[in-house]
């Protein structure tokens, strides 16, 4: 009986190292297949394949995005996703539109003629809860920049003694006149910036001096034929003063408030939620741009 076992037991134990070496051989086949399919897979145009997804529950409600963007350094990643062609990958063409002033795009993403914006951060909460002009329902769909504007002040006001706000605030007070500074927006981060370093220093910008809305384009402009003493702005418009010997910068932004939100990619909520798929393609192509 014995010998009868031991060979029952070395038979069953041939078996069983049989099937799992078929159990092997069958896994090791299917993953050679799969990793040759992801080879062939990555040999195909990326383009193609972003038609193969697009073409899916996920594709694109809108192809065609009109967004716009003030000349700014942090508008890059918007602009650079439509000139790289990155918009494509996604299923969607970006169309960037320049605009004139803060102003325009807020009243273009109210009426529809922009679907996005590369927009300040205040300047959609304040559309959106209705401060300083007609209210509407906003969506922030990303955060674009961080940090990077600045208060830049005349070299006539470096001449006269101010070097920074303390100084700037004993100049005020002991050579009395109408001091002018200028911001982007009401509701926009450069109206903050501005109020809050002016008060930090005992100086009331809404009492103490004149402040004015200018687009940051010609903010320089009108620094160098005297229309203002100081304003507060994105680059690259900081740097160009110093460039063009008009001005210097007195304060950074971030030196405010460290790592505060600037920009933002905009739209109003019933565009996002009427193209969902259209915004979370537009908000990856511009990420894909942004690295």
């Amino acid at each position: 009986m014995k010998p009868t076992i031991a060979s029952h037991s070395t038979d069953t134990a041939a078996r069983a190292e049989a099937g799992a070496d078929l159990g092997r051989r069958k896994w090791l086949g299917g993953t050679a297949r799969a990793v040759a399919g992801a080879g062939l897979l990555s040999l195909v145009d990326p383009l193609v394949r972003a038609g193969a997804w697009a073409a899916g529950t996920d594709a694109p409600e809108k192809t065609e995005v009109k967004i716009g963007f003030i000349p700014l350094t942090d508008c890059a990643s918007v602009v650079m996703a439509s000139v790289l062609g990155i918009d494509k990958k996604y299923g969607v063409t970006i169309q960037p539109s320049k605009e004139a002033s803060w102003a325009a795009v807020r009243d273009k993403l109210m009426n529809g003629e922009l679907d996005m914006a590369h927009v300040l951060y205040g300047l959609v909460y304040g559309v959106h809860v209705g401060i300083g002009g007609p209210r509407k329902d906003m969506a922030v769909l990303m955060g674009l920049s961080q940090n990077g504007q600045a208060i830049t002040l005349s070299n006539k006001l470096l001449e006269a003694g101010a070097r920074d706000g303390e100084s700037l605030a004993r100049l005020m007070a002991s050579e009395k006149r109408t001091y002018s500074y200028a911001h982007t927006f009401p509701t926009g981060t450069h109206a903050m910036w501005l109020y809050y370093w002016l008060a930090a220093y005992g100086v009331d910008p809404m009492k103490d001096a004149r402040v004015i809305t200018v687009p940051p384009p010609q903010m320089v402009a009108n620094m160098r034929v005297g229309n203002m003493d100081g304003y507060c702005v994105g680059e690259p418009w900081g740097a160009r003063a110093i460039q063009d010997r008009i001005g210097f910068t007195a304060v950074t932004s971030q030196a405010i408030w460290p790592e505060h939100p600037e920009k933002v990619l905009g739209a109003s909520a019933d565009f996002v939620a009427r193209h969902p798929n259209t915004a979370r393609a537009v908000t990856a192509a511009i990420l894909e741009a942004g690295k």
